[in-house]
């Protein structure tokens, strides 16, 4: 019997909590990467679903601190040789140096060639066991725990300060152009500094509020980033919901729909308006581009900073 006021840990199939493995599981992720980046301790952004690699797609594929490609491949079941080489094949196809393998259960070879990836120093390799589990009636929770990777020795030997990569150069070049062209039409952003990443952003009028522009290889969006509870997060969801309540008068008011996201499973909120012309990748077509996410963030921030301040 377990002592009063202690729930016990039960563990559910990962086939009642995500369906589908590319459906759902891969897309809850993309949505959620900062908790496997914190298990991990990689910082992990500008996350792109179904990436292709010559004639195969890569489940996610995301950027480390450096700007460089992580490779995440998804396998809700055992692993196996198949998922194995297609780990190898995304990792030669795109030139990246580190994957991640998120299975339901690790095979103990499985197990061994990862470590022996990490112990060659030829990427950094690590397998992730998920599990979903929830104490009593709560809802599942994914439950991910690192099997094996990089070994402190390998990591500090094989990483070495590098100058800014092709993409973090394009990306400052890109906000360059976008912040000197924002300032001739609005205040906003206008003691912005350009930086590396791929989003800048200026403050909504209190902590823990931004309107941010972010910039994708092929795409961009606008979006206010709701993050003001940073300790349960409950009070950010209470602002998303009020804003969420205005969403028709919202939307009237910028012209057009909005993405509207909880971001479950994280602590943060966003509301957000994609930019499709706009995109990193096509330096050519860089002046159209910026002058569109500026249109965009100007009917974004009009629309919503009155019901920002009443609040």
């Amino acid at each position: 019997m377990p002592e009063p006021g202690i729930g016990k840990l039960e563990r559910v199939p990962l086939r009642e909590v995500w369906k589908h493995e590319a459906l759902d599981f891969t897309k809850w992720l993309e949505g959620n990467i900062d908790v496997l980046g914190e298990l991990l301790d990689l910082v992990l952004t500008n996350v792109d679903r179904e990436q292709d690699a010559g004639d195969f797609s890569v489940d996610l594929v995301a950027e480390d601190s450096l700007g460089e490609a992580v490779i995440i491949e998804n396998q809700l079941g055992k692993s196996d040789h198949d998922h194995l080489g297609k780990l190898l094949t995304y990792l030669a196809a795109l030139e990246a140096k580190t994957a991640i393998w998120i299975v339901g259960e690790p095979r103990p070879e499985h197990v061994k060639a990862a470590g022996w990836l990490n112990e060659s120093g030829l990427a950094r390799f690590y397998l992730v066991k998920l599990e979903a589990v929830r104490i009593g009636g709560s809802s599942p929770a994914p439950l991910l725990t690192l099997i094996t990777g990089p070994s402190e020795g390998t990591t500090e030997a094989g990483e070495k300060k590098k100058e800014l990569a092709g993409r973090h150069d394009s990306r400052y070049r890109f906000w360059t152009g976008l912040l000197e062209r924002a300032k001739q039409r609005t205040k906003l952003h206008a003691n912005i500094s350009p930086g590396t990443s791929g989003w800048v952003g200026a403050s909504g009028g209190r902590s823990g509020l931004a309107f941010n522009y972010v910039i994708l290889k092929k795409g961009a969006r606008v979006e206010l980033y709701i993050d003001v509870d940073t300790d349960s997060g409950e009070g950010n969801k209470k602002l998303f919901r009020k804003l969420e309540e205005q969403k028709a008068a919202i939307e009237a008011d910028f012209g057009g729909a909005m993405e509207w996201d909880p971001l479950e499973g994280a602590r943060a909120c966003r509301i957000s308006a994609a930019v499709d012309v706009a995109g990193w990748k096509d330096e050519t077509n860089w002046p159209a581009a910026q002058d569109a996410m500026i249109d965009t963030m100007i009917r974004f921030e009009k629309a919503l900073r009155p019901r920002l301040d009443s609040l």
